[in-house]
């Protein structure tokens, strides 16, 4: 007889996003992340990591649509979803040199409204803004 391996996946997601972009300093950003979960029934975030430094949160939006940002970054960055394609879109303005960065979009990792731990990215965009 042979023995057939089924493998369960509890929580299985997939998050696609271009691999790398190039932005002069001054223009605008743009990223779809296309996920393969319902946007609606989790809360999506955007972090970035510039070479050699600590994760950064950007900000997230909600299940049901509102947003949370880094102060820092929140005259920057804006976060927005299209309910119809699960795609998130973080975008940035007037972006610098010092915006290089590998930046990923991610799923927390409880349904509905609770924000709290974010899920490993599964896809990440490098931005470069050469000098």
């Amino acid at each position: 007889y042979g023995l057939l391996a089924l493998r369960r996946c509890v929580q299985c997601f997939e998050l696609t996003q271009p691999g790398s972009m190039v932005v002069r300093p001054g223009q605008s950003l743009t990223i779809d992340c296309k996920v393969s979960y319902s946007v609606t029934s989790y809360y999506s975030a955007w972090i970035r990591q510039p070479a050699g430094k600590a994760l950064e949160w950007i900000g997230y939006i909600s299940s049901g649509g509102g947003t949370a940002y880094n102060d820092k970054l929140k005259s920057k960055f804006s976060i927005s979803r299209d309910t119809g394609t699960n795609t998130i879109t973080l975008r940035g303005q007037n972006l610098q040199t010092e915006d290089t960065a590998v930046y990923y979009c991610a799923r927390y990792t409880v349904t509905l409204t609770n924000e709290h731990g974010l899920q490993k990215p599964r896809a990440d965009t490098q931005v470069l803004l050469p000098e």
